[in-house]
């Protein structure tokens, strides 16, 4: 009889928006995913939440941080949401000397896919950032 498939487990982390939260994120979203069994993903979703939560940081005036991660079938996906619907995030090259700016490159080249969601629809109230991640031994 084959394993039955666990069913999907969400999660929620909020944070204040302030230049402690990214090291805080990503710190608990690796320890989330380890606790789900995914090692191999901890790394990865570390770099792309540290990257994301610090764009908040840096480009928003929104008072808290939410992420979102919904673990299925070996697979992870995590929202960074801000209530700033203003700024529209997109990939861009930076410089070679400049410290910043890589982190949508980033997660484009490390996510499995990874997108913008705007709230709200006509009128947002806020974004999130999201990507997926899959456990490389699945695929």
């Amino acid at each position: 009889m084959p394993e039955a498939a666990e069913p999907p487990y969400a999660y929620r982390l909020s944070a204040p928006n302030s230049p402690k939260s990214p090291r805080v994120c990503r710190d608990a979203i690796a320890a989330l995913l380890q606790a789900n069994d995914l090692h191999d993903l901890a790394d990865t979703a570390k770099l792309l939440v540290s990257e994301a939560v610090t764009n908040v940081n840096q480009h928003t005036d929104t008072q808290l941080i939410h992420i979102d991660t919904l673990v299925r079938d070996r697979i992870a996906t995590i929202a960074v949401r801000d209530g700033s619907p203003e700024r529209h995030p997109y990939p861009r090259d930076a410089a070679p000397d400049e410290e910043g700016g890589r982190g949508l490159f980033l997660m484009r080249e490390l996510a499995y896919a990874w997108g913008v969601t705007w709230e709200n629809g006509l009128r947002p109230t806020g974004k999130h950032i999201w990507f997926e991640l899959r456990d490389p031994h699945t695929e």
